[in-house]
């Protein structure tokens, strides 16, 4: 029997998370912590400030949870993440595409292996922090709402949330914009309440992907040629991972025109460089769709979509496909659609569903 009352907290040794764990003891649940450990201890970052996976970021989250004197423990998905996150991520490099290794791991790990784990531990509840809301709607459908503070909104990477998943959810940053959340971690004497944002990727803690690429799956970086959308060959590259849509710096051209990254030719093993305007298209089709707040599409829908978590909203109508894909088509061009990244669609604030982008 699951305890309603008893809530277990991802606790990352970051502010957001800390201010969670605060926030739901004061509310009166019971709370308990946990720091995932999904790196191989042998390259554990022992300094690297502000990031997710160092040791010092588990040493801030077992401080303040002495500080707010609940249970914490560390816990071991190192295997399933190297299995459904890290494995993915070098797969899809070496299919061509680019991925979003943070939504796969909310996915796989966050709200799936974790949600699991509370379970086992008696808990009804998991809860992070997370920057959006989860309501209910009149039809008792569980769905994800724009978080507060527009700027930090994350609602965007938690689209993949099954039903049940919401239902044992808590998210209270929800109404919060990140100042507040940092005064109030101060008053309530967190040492983490001015600690930097983590930017990077956890398992590359220095953010340089080439570099984890070249030292992990050299077998995937395959020279090939640099075609313009023509056929002609401009170049070499040095891998198809090296490179991402819409990318212009760093492709080693001896032209004066700018020249721009438009697709990643699995196939002939080629880059494909074209001019500004060939990097903007209307539509795409994505696969792998969740839906939140429908439990279908069964003709076409106005939303409004995004292509990646740091871009607005925009415009489109959505369309069923065979095999359960679906086509989306903009009002006006987007620039830079990748293959591999998250394409989630909107209405108004709530999150009507998503998936990848092929």
């Amino acid at each position: 029997m699951l305890d309603k009352n008893r809530v277990v907290v991802a606790m990352s040794g970051g502010v957001d998370s800390s201010l969670t764990a605060a926030l739901l003891k004061e509310e009166g649940y019971e709370v308990i912590g946990i720091t995932m450990q999904i790196w191989p201890s042998s390259e554990i970052p022992k300094d690297n400030e502000g990031g997710c996976c160092s040791l010092s970021a588990v040493e801030d989250a077992r401080r303040v949870a002495n500080n707010l004197d609940i249970p914490f423990y560390v816990i071991n998905f190192q295997d399933i993440f190297e299995e459904k996150v890290i494995k993915n991520f070098k797969d899809e490099y070496a299919q061509g595409r680019t991925p979003n290794p943070c939504i796969v791991c909310n996915k796989e790990i966050k709200f799936e292996a974790f949600l699991r784990k509370a379970k086992e531990l008696g808990a009804y509840y998991m809860a992070t922090g997370h920057y959006a809301k989860i309501d209910e709607n009149k039809e008792g459908r569980y769905i994800i709402r724009r978080g507060e503070d527009l700027k930090k909104d994350q609602s965007y990477t938690l689209y993949n949330m099954t039903q049940d998943q919401l239902k044992h959810t808590l998210l209270p940053l929800a109404g919060y914009h990140k100042e507040e959340t940092r005064k109030l971690a101060q008053e309530f004497g967190l040492r983490v309440y001015n600690k930097p944002d983590s930017q990077e990727i956890c398992f590359i803690p220095d953010d340089d992907y080439n570099r984890f690429l070249k030292e992990n799956y050299p077998q995937i970086l395959k020279e090939g040629p640099i075609l313009d959308v023509e056929g002609n060959i401009l170049g070499r590259h040095k891998g198809l991972p090296f490179y991402t849509i819409g990318q212009r710096k760093g492709l080693g051209l001896e032209t004066h025109k700018r020249w721009y990254v438009v697709k990643l030719d699995k196939e002939k093993n080629a880059v494909i460089v074209g001019e500004n305007e060939d990097v903007f298209a209307k539509e795409l089709i994505a696969r792998d769709i969740n839906w939140v707040a429908i439990v279908d599409l069964n003709e076409p829908m106005k939303v409004t979509a995004k292509i990646r978590y740091n871009t607005s909203a925009a415009p489109a109508t959505i369309k069923p496909m065979d095999g359960g894909r679906v086509k989306v088509l903009f009002e006006e061009s987007q620039r830079a659609i990748t293959p591999g990244q998250s394409v989630v669609f909107y209405n108004e604030d709530t999150v009507v569903g998503g998936g990848i982008i092929e």
